[in-house]
């Protein structure tokens, strides 16, 4: 007997809503295509059609979510999120026992590993840093970083400490 809707454990619940989140910002980086296989793996509960059918829908949220004006983006993040939630939410319901507790594990770990690419990564012949860089040049060699969309604010003028 599988639990009907609304009777999932609250903690599976908030690991559907974290899978759904880790779909959403997954997609359209790096991390999107071995995500986007994992989900439709997990999904497809080892039918090959089904899977296809979970790569189909994976690919129209990457989709919604690139060709989204920027004023409607948060509705429609918040919609994927909220369907792939639901999808989680429904795979898990349809299962029981173990079965369920190796399936939510799978979800669990596939949430943790996006968690900790921190969502952060780079274009073609880019380097993604999830914390601090330090560049430095030594001995007469040369430094640089390019860095894209950065706002700074006024820095302090050169000179001695006024007082």
């Amino acid at each position: 007997m599988t639990l009907g809707a609304g009777m999932l454990e609250d903690a599976l619940v908030a690991l559907a809503t974290a899978g759904g989140t880790a779909v959403v910002q997954a997609a359209g980086t790096q991390a999107w295509e071995g995500l986007r296989a994992r989900v439709a793996r997990l999904l497809g509960r080892g039918d090959g059609e089904r899977e296809l059918v979970e790569l189909e829908r994976l690919d129209r949220t990457a989709g919604a979510l690139q060709a989204t004006e920027s004023s409607q983006a948060e509705r429609v993040r918040l919609r994927q999120e909220a369907s792939w939630q639901t999808r989680f939410e429904s795979l898990l319901e349809d299962l029981a026992g173990v079965e369920r507790e190796r399936v939510a594990g799978e979800l669990r770990a596939l949430v943790q590993e996006q968690a900790a690419s921190g969502g952060v990564t780079a274009g073609d012949h880019g380097v993604a840093v999830g914390g601090s860089v330090d560049v430095r040049a030594d001995h007469g060699s040369v430094a640089a970083l390019r860095v894209g969309d950065v706002t700074l604010g006024n820095p302090s003028q050169p000179g001695p400490p006024q007082g």
